[in-house]
């Protein structure tokens, strides 16, 4: 397995551009907001209001490129894809934001369920889409977030097919990780988060819910890509959902951080 470090070296190569999910399985993994400092305060009073889907695990004082999460790492080209929104409109998917860097921009890293994934699969829980070298389902759902200036929107959950013997097993793993998002938002029927088809994920990428298997929902650090829409900020960046910001903070070191 390739050091965090390496690993980072590789994407701001551009000789890694996929997902993320299932590579440096033993380190934590963080999405990624970018806001001007303008809007910085309402935007962490928004993931502070909304600790379940944006739990904040670093924040980037303006300008700042280095995380103290990852020794050398560039915010700026250490992320397979981003996303930039211009005026609450997706504008463009990209490997580096060098292009569009400005000096008063703050980031945000924000916990990320592959943590706990490589935790389910250390404990024999299969997860199809790292089976099948997919993007993770995740989608948009009828359940509101709690609104801060001009940030709200809908929760955006992250879906696991999990054999109906291991939900339980799988729920008190997620649990231990309350800033990776914690415990599932919801078990069973998607229609009853509003989600009424199950098989077009509103991002990544769908994988087949077997008889013996329950679709299992976990909040997601996706959700303040769909507040940007509703924002309308000049300009926002964030991860692809998927390509994460691979930390040197290890599952364990997390699980015992105090």
């Amino acid at each position: 397995m390739k050091s965090p470090v390496s690993f980072r070296e590789e994407i701001r190569a551009s000789r890694f551009n996929t997902s993320t999910a299932g590579y440096c399985q033993d380190y934590v993994q963080a999405n990624l907001v970018i806001v001007p400092k303008e809007y910085a305060f309402d935007f962490f009073l928004y993931t502070y209001r909304n600790q379940k889907s944006c739990p904040v695990i670093d924040v980037l004082e303006p300008g700042q490129v280095k995380s103290a999460l990852a020794e050398g790492s560039d915010i700026r080209t250490d992320i397979p894809k981003y996303h930039v929104y211009k005026d609450g409109f997706f504008q463009k998917e990209v490997t580096s934001i060098e292009s569009y860097w400005q000096e008063d921009f703050v980031s945000f890293l924000i916990g990320c369920s592959f943590t706990f994934e490589s935790e389910m699969v250390k404990s024999d829980i299969p997860l199809k889409h790292i089976e099948l070298n997919k993007n993770v389902a995740m989608y948009r759902t009828s359940i509101q977030t709690e609104a801060a200036g001009p940030f709200s929107g809908p929760l955006v959950v992250s879906m696991r097919p999990i054999k109906k013997a291991l939900v339980d097993k799988a729920v008190a793993i997620t649990e231990k990780y309350p800033q990776m998002h914690g415990g599932p938002v919801h078990i069973g029927d998607p229609a009853e988060i509003g989600i009424t088809a199950i098989e077009k994920p509103d991002y990544g990428e769908f994988v087949e819910i077997a008889e013996d298997e329950v679709p299992v929902f976990w909040a997601c650090g996706v959700t303040p890509q769909a507040a940007a829409t509703e924002a309308k900020l000049p300009l926002m960046i964030t991860h692809a959902p998927g390509h994460m910001f691979v930390t040197d903070w290890t599952n364990d070191e997390l699980l015992n951080r105090k």
